[in-house]
């Protein structure tokens, strides 16, 4: 079976098995994060394989989190997730909490200990760590592995009252501490934590560790394909030793894929929430975030966050995709729906002093060229319009096309105008430029005579509407973040102090009742956002999305 580029991969084919072999009637996956941050797009990649995984077989698919860190989790995570799934478009068919299942987790461990497979250990997290030898040395048992039976069960039935300690006592597994698998040496299954719980409030003092809670949870929940990421797969073995030894019903299997890792990303939830706590960006939701939030306040589709993830499609090995991929995949989504307009980011303001005093007319334009059904719109022209100053130059070099004294230019859907005069302030900075413009020369006239090497984006100057323009470079660039790792600093060490930009001029009329969250094409610059944080009734801003070119190229082989 293929999926919707007409691909397969290992766990489709796994599951194209499974079926076939009657191994499973029903495929159920299920997406579970933990609610200690906001989803980035690696969690997109997940989300979309679980969903459209279970879609694509008549299947199920849970969203479930796994909070047993009420440390670390709170109910806007929560909130945040939810609304991420949702926007992406996937709906789920239960919601589910690990915390629902506490009661019977520690059924579970009860049952381990009386089976002789778990016990309470007293040693410290530092001596635990160092009793559990290395990669190339065996472990060393715990003095307190050999607790009774009777003993381990009143410990951690007083663990669960509430009688001691954080950190004084846990809860392991009694499996290997010669195994080869580090992960099989006795680990944790429980600890001690006095915290108010986001769900559960503060019914408990004692929660289940990551690699005894998921299995069972897959277990109760009937997952068939439990699919994480590469890291896990080591914990595979525990997984399935957790599923026999807990003695539950339901024997899911655990399947694990590449990460997605980007060019110029910080892909650990861990160091997104210092960017946060640290001030380096205004929020989770900050457009120079990788989480999904982020990417929709800056404008990206979830179309084009689904389309991406589609053709890096699902793979053992990891590797690292280019960040041009994924705005590719925005510009060709974004690039026959919105309408193009224009804007001018660094205003100078152009006198056309031949065109009559007082006289405004409209012009006409097309939205979109790409889209016949997009329309047209009509733009004021004036004696005083804006034009980028980025598009004049005193001295220019050499083929420089655009604007500069004595070169004539075409205004985008107007006029072919010349600059005659420079006209600077006591400082010597330009203030003005004095231009004349040749009437015949209008855009549809059907004007056959001389022609310009160059067009430029205007916008008229009494109809302007004020704008703020965020433009957005990468957080941390590679490079830099691989020196940071090599002279051992931290990696909010070298956060790029260039991230952002934000400039100040023009739209036109037609944008100004722009509304958060919609879209425009400005000729020549970028596809634009408006930014539903900091826009209000008098003030538009808009988050550049990506630029309007780039070299990448899909290879559609």
């Amino acid at each position: 079976m293929e999926n919707k580029q007409g691909r397969t991969n290992f766990i489709k084919n796994i599951v194209i098995d499974d079926l076939k072999e009657g191994r499973c009637q029903q495929v159920v996956t299920r997406f579970p994060p933990e609610p200690n941050g906001y989803l980035h797009i690696g969690h997109a990649k997940s989300i979309i394989l679980n969903f459209e995984l279970a879609d694509e077989f008549n299947g199920k698919t849970n969203l479930r989190f796994d909070d047993t860190n009420p440390l670390k989790e709170s109910n806007e995570y929560v909130r945040a997730i939810k609304e991420d799934v949702k926007w992406l478009g996937y709906n789920w068919d239960n919601m589910c909490f690990a915390s629902n299942y506490f009661d019977e987790m520690y059924k579970r461990a009860v049952l381990l200990i009386k089976k002789g497979k778990a016990y309470v250990c007293d040693l410290t997290s530092e001596q635990i760590r160092e009793y559990r030898g290395t990669l190339t040395e065996p472990g060393k048992e715990s003095p307190y592995r050999n607790r009774s039976i009777d003993e381990n069960l009143d410990l951690f039935n007083r663990m669960q009252q509430g009688e001691f300690k954080d950190g004084e006592k846990v809860l392991r597994a009694k499996i290997d501490m010669a195994s080869p698998n580090i992960n099989m040496r006795d680990p944790i299954i429980y600890r001690i934590s006095h915290i108010l719980h986001h769900n559960t409030k503060d019914k408990w003092c004692i929660y289940p560790m990551y690699d005894f809670a998921h299995p069972i949870e897959d277990a109760i929940e009937g997952v068939t394909h439990s699919i994480c990421t590469l890291e896990f797969e080591d914990h595979r073995p525990l997984y399935d030793w957790m599923i026999s030894e807990c003695e539950m019903e339901n024997k899911p299997h655990q399947y694990e894929f590449a990460r997605l890792n980007l060019t110029n990303t910080v892909m650990s939830k861990r160091k997104l929430k210092a960017l946060v706590d640290e001030n380096y960006v205004d929020g989770w939701d900050d457009p120079r975030m990788p989480t999904i939030a982020g990417l929709r306040r800056k404008g990206y589709t979830s179309e084009s966050i689904k389309n991406f993830c589609r053709e890096i499609g699902v793979a053992k090995a990891s590797s690292i995709v280019d960040e041009r991929m994924l705005e590719h995949f925005v510009r060709e989504d974004l690039l026959p729906k919105v309408p193009r307009t224009m804007a001018v980011l660094k205003p100078i303001k152009v006198v056309i002093t031949n065109y009559p005093e007082g006289q405004t007319e409209m012009l006409t334009a097309e939205n979109n060229l790409d889209n016949p059904n997009a329309g047209v719109r009509e733009i004021p022209f004036s004696r005083e319009i804006y034009i980028d100053s980025d598009d004049f130059m005193e001295n220019p070099p050499k083929k420089y096309y655009r604007l500069y004294k004595g070169n004539e230019v075409r205004l985008k859907n107007a006029y072919f105008v010349k600059c005659n005069d420079v006209i600077k302030d006591k400082d010597g900075n330009i203030v003005e430029l004095h231009c004349t413009y040749d009437p015949e020369t209008k855009s549809g006239s059907g004007f056959k005579g001389r022609k310009v090497k160059g067009t430029i984006q205007w916008v008229e100057a009494s109809h302007a509407v004020p704008a703020e323009f965020r433009l957005y470079e990468p957080l941390i660039l590679d490079e830099e973040l691989q020196e940071s790792q090599d002279e051992g600093k931290s990696f909010l060490d070298f956060v790029n102090p260039n991230s952002i930009k934000v400039l100040h001029g023009f739209v036109e009329p037609y944008v100004k009742d722009a509304k958060p969250q919609d879209k425009f094409q400005f000729v020549r610059i970028g596809f634009f956002n408006v930014d539903p944080k900091y826009t209000k009734e008098d003030k538009l801003v808009f988050n550049r999305i990506v630029p309007l070119k780039s070299s990448f190229k899909i290879d559609k082989k």
